[in-house]
């Protein structure tokens, strides 16, 4: 068993990191506090590779392994958490169920845009009265002629009325439940789809989490990724990778409150001596520090497997569960640590503490992660 990185992932990771410390850092409280991240950053990213990463080259991608793609949001979530969930959303649902479930055409005309970050993507399964019974879902998509007249609404789509393509989940066979879900990809400006409300949120406020309803939306029966009747599957493949990803922001988050808080125990001093001198505070560090480590390992396996072509769910759900959990378990002590300090902007925690919560319900709640481990346990898929 090895755990050392290759020089190419070692290399990614140090790139991105002296990235995010130079261009994220200085402004993930502005990104916070103004609800929005600049386009041009977006632009920059995909510059970068970033925007495509486990993308093949010919299609415009990194061409990147999966171990490469965590560490990068790890690092970005390290300062800002919004950026890397925008990063995140893309990449793993976006633009992942375009390139694993698309078309030979819509590869060559969609990807290659996207993975460059030209265009954004977004990605449509929620709905106000499903939520975590995401096939519950009312959306449908009925066959007219060679178009899909999609009619619905989705909820708390992240980067849904920024986006350049919406990847629709929709039932076009209703009578036979998750079965007749079908993935559709819709275009920005495509007659029909319009935008709700930005949510007003709690933590990574940089993101723009939207509504987005579709009436009489015509879009051609060549854009629907895979078979028809197979999106839901498909859908909950692609949360594989969602979920490993944002374990890794979560990873992100949580070392970057850890390491904020180590600096702060460091300076801060009473009672005549730094506050890192009290064992009571020594134990919460290195509790934390022990933390982070396994659900970085977590995350890290999932990946791995990932990576091998190795079907990952549980593993998946594992390594968010956990890094989750542990995010929000260490951004709160990160708070506490700083006293009333943390409880004020002029330092980050309250930040990361506001941004760990989403961890814990994206992609799947906390408790959705306990069910799918358990039916894997129990062999009850």
């Amino acid at each position: 068993m090895d755990f050392s990185l290759s020089e190419e992932q070692q290399m990614i990771r140090d790139v991105v990191r002296a990235f995010a410390l130079k261009e994220l850092e200085p402004i993930a409280g502005r990104i916070d506090r103004d609800k929005d991240i600049p386009r041009d950053l977006l632009r920059t990213m995909g510059e970068m590779g970033l925007m495509g990463l486990t993308v093949p080259r010919e299609y415009g991608g990194a061409g990147c392994d999966t171990i490469s793609y965590v560490l990068v949001l790890e690092e970005i979530a390290r300062f800002c958490a919004s950026t890397a969930v925008t990063l995140e959303a893309h990449n793993s649902l976006g633009l992942g169920h375009v390139f694993e479930k698309g078309s030979a055409k819509l590869r060559r005309t969609v990807v290659p845009k996207l993975a460059s970050g030209e265009w954004l993507g977004a990605w449509a399964l929620t709905e106000s009265g499903g939520g975590s019974d995401a096939a519950a879902m009312r959306t449908t998509a009925v066959r007219d002629g060679d178009h899909y007249v999609i009619n619905g609404s989705k909820c708390f789509i992240t980067g849904g009325s920024i986006a350049d393509t919406v990847v629709v989940m929709a039932k076009t066979d209703p009578a036979k439940g998750a079965k007749g879900i079908s993935a559709i990809l819709v275009e920005k400006g495509t007659p029909g789809m319009t935008y709700g409300k930005d949510e007003e949120k709690l933590g990574v406020r940089g993101t723009h989490t939207s509504e987005l309803f579709f009436e009489d939306c015509r879009v051609p029966i060549t854009n629907r990724l895979d078979r028809e009747g197979n999106g839901f599957i498909g859908a909950m493949q692609i949360l594989d990778r969602g979920r490993t990803a944002l374990g890794a922001v979560a990873v992100g988050i949580a070392r970057g409150a850890l390491e904020e808080s180590v600096e702060y125990a460091k300076k801060r001093e009473a009672f005549g001596k730094p506050i890192g001198a009290f064992q009571g505070l020594q134990w919460m560090l290195a509790d934390a520090a022990t933390q982070v480590d396994a659900a970085r390992l977590m995350v890290l396996r999932a990946a791995a497997m990932e990576s091998a072509g190795v079907r990952c769910s549980k593993e998946a759900s594992m390594a968010k569960l956990f890094a989750s959990e542990t995010a929000m378990k260490i951004t709160t002590d990160a708070v506490q640590i700083h006293g009333g300090y943390g409880y004020t902007t002029d330092y980050p925690v309250e930040r990361y503490f506001r941004d760990a919560k989403l961890c814990e319900i994206g992609e799947g709640t906390s408790q959705i992660q306990k069910m799918i481990i358990a039916r894997h346990l129990l062999d009850m898929r």
